[in-house]
C-alpha cells in the first residue's frame, strides 16, 4: 500500500559527526513512518557536498545545488565543517548559502532539560524549565556587509570592517513570529535581547520596532534585556523565560549557552524556517562536526532526531512529533545515555532506544 502523503527529503550529513546523527535521524524518521499506517512516508536523496566534496572539487556543494534542492520539502542537514577548509569559506559555501538563499528568516532552537541528563544548574533539579531562542536568521550581525582593506599599505596597517545590517522589516518580522509563538504556549511572554546601549543604530531599531509591535499583543508579557544581562539571565533565572528573540549572532550564542546548561550541545535541535513556504525550510543539530570523536560511533543522535520532530511539526504532523519528542524522553529516562550526559551508550544504542521506544505497545489479550 502506497503512503497518503510521501514527503522529499533532501539528506545533506556534510562532515563529521553529521554523517552519524543524520543517519540516526533517518532510521528513527522511518521507523516513525512505519507505525503510521500507511499514513505518510519519507524519499529521502542524498548529496555528498560539505569539506570532503570541496577537497575534490574546490567547491562546498554543487554549482547547480540550490536549483535541485528548492523543488524538495524539506533539508535534513549534519554538521558542516573541518580542518581542510577555513570555517569562513565552510559556512558560507554551505549551510549559510542555504538559508540566505533559501530566506530561511526564522531560526528556532528549544531548550529543553530532559528526564535522566544531569544539568549543570542546580536550579534544574527542582524547577521546571523549558525555553525557546528564536533567532533572526537572515541579517544582523551576519549579513556578509564589509571588507578587508589598506592591506597596500604595509603590514600591521590592514584594517577589517564587519557591517551589522538591521532592516525594519527583518527586525519586524522576527518579533512578530515570536509573538505568536508566545502565544501558543503556556506563559506567554517574549523577551526581547539587544545591546542598544552600545550599539546605537541597528540595535536601537531593534528596541523601537519591539515596542511598536508588542502594542498589537496586549496578551503576551515583554521586557527588553541587554545580552550580557540576559547571559546572566539564562544561569540565575531561566524560570522566568519563555520565548527569546535576538539577533542573528546574540540568539547563536545564547543558544548554545541554554543548551549547555540542559546538559550537551548533542541535545540541541533546530529549524530553519521559511515561514512563507516559498522555498524549504532546514533542519539540523544545533552541534559542530566534532572532529575529535566523528567516526567513533559514540555522538549523541538527540539534537538531530529532536530537529526531526520540528521537521514533524513543520508538516503539520504534531501528534508524531509529540510522540517523538516523548520517545526521546524514555529514553533518557531509562539511562541510555552518551558520553556527552554521563553514560556510556553508542550512537546506536541510543537510536535503537529511541526506536524501541515509537514502537505501538502491544494489544492485551
Amino acid at each position: 500500500m502506497s503512503a497518503t502523503r510521501t514527503f522529499r527529503i533532501a539528506s545533506i550529513p556534510a562532515d563529521g559527526v553529521g554523517k552519524e546523527v543524520v543517519s540516526a535521524g533517518r532510521r528513527v524518521l522511518d521507523a516513525l513512518a512505519s507505525h503510521a499506517g500507511g499514513t505518510f512516508a519519507f524519499e529521502w536523496t542524498e548529496f555528498p557536498w560539505g569539506c570532503e566534496y570541496y577537497a575534490e572539487t574546490g567547491k562546498m556543494m554543487a554549482d547547480d545545488g540550490l536549483e535541485t534542492l528548492k523543488d524538495f520539502d524539506a533539508i535534513y542537514f549534519g554538521a558542516v565543517g573541518w580542518e581542510n577548509v577555513p570555517d569562513h569559506i565552510s559556512l558560507w559555501g554551505l549551510r549559510l548559502n542555504i538559508t540566505q538563499n533559501f530566506d530561511q528568516w526564522a531560526n528556532i532552537r528549544p531548550v529543553r532539560f530532559l528526564p535522566g541528563v544531569q544539568s549543570p544548574l542546580r536550579k534544574a533539579d527542582d524547577t521546571e524549565l523549558d525555553w525557546v531562542v528564536v533567532r533572526e536568521n537572515s541579517e544582523g550581525e551576519y549579513a556578509g556587509i564589509g571588507g578587508r582593506n589598506l592591506r597596500g599599505r604595509g603590514p600591521g596597517n590592514e584594517v577589517a570592517l564587519q557591517t551589522a545590517l538591521f532592516t525594519e522589516k527583518g527586525c519586524e518580522r522576527i518579533m512578530r513570529f515570536a509573538f505568536d509563538l508566545a502565544r501558543t504556549r503556556t506563559v506567554k511572554k517574549v523577551s526581547s535581547v539587544t545591546k542598544s546601549n552600545a550599539q546605537q543604530y541597528g540595535m536601537v531599531l531593534w528596541d523601537e520596532v519591539f515596542d511598536r509591535v508588542a502594542l498589537d499583543y496586549p496578551d503576551v508579557t515583554t521586557e527588553s534585556v541587554l545580552v550580557d544581562a540576559m547571559s546572566a539571565k539564562f544561569v540565575l533565572k531561566p524560570e522566568d523565560l519563555s520565548v527569546v528573540v535576538a539577533s542573528n549572532l546574540n540568539a547563536d550564542i545564547l543558544s548554545d549557552l541554554g543548551s549547555a546548561l540542559a546538559g550537551s550541545l548533542g541535545l540541541a535541535a533546530s529549524a530553519n524556517l521559511n515561514p512563507e513556504r516559498r522555498f524549504p525550510s532546514m533542519f539540523e543539530p544545533v552541534h559542530g562536526t566534532a572532529p575529535d570523536i566523528a567516526g567513533k560511533g559514540i555522538s549523541n543522535p538527540i539534537g538531530a532526531i529532536a530537529s526531526a520532530a520540528l521537521m514533524l511539526d513543520h508538516f503539520g504532523l504534531h501528534d508524531e512529533a509529540r510522540q517523538l519528542e516523548s520517545a526521546i524522553e524514555r529514553t533518557t529516562a531509562a539511562g541510555h545515555l552518551t558520553r556527552d550526559i554521563g553514560g556510556e551508550a553508542t550512537t546506536d544504542d541510543v537510536t535503537d532506544a529511541i526506536i524501541e521506544a515509537l514502537a505501538p505497545s502491544p494489544a492485551v489479550l
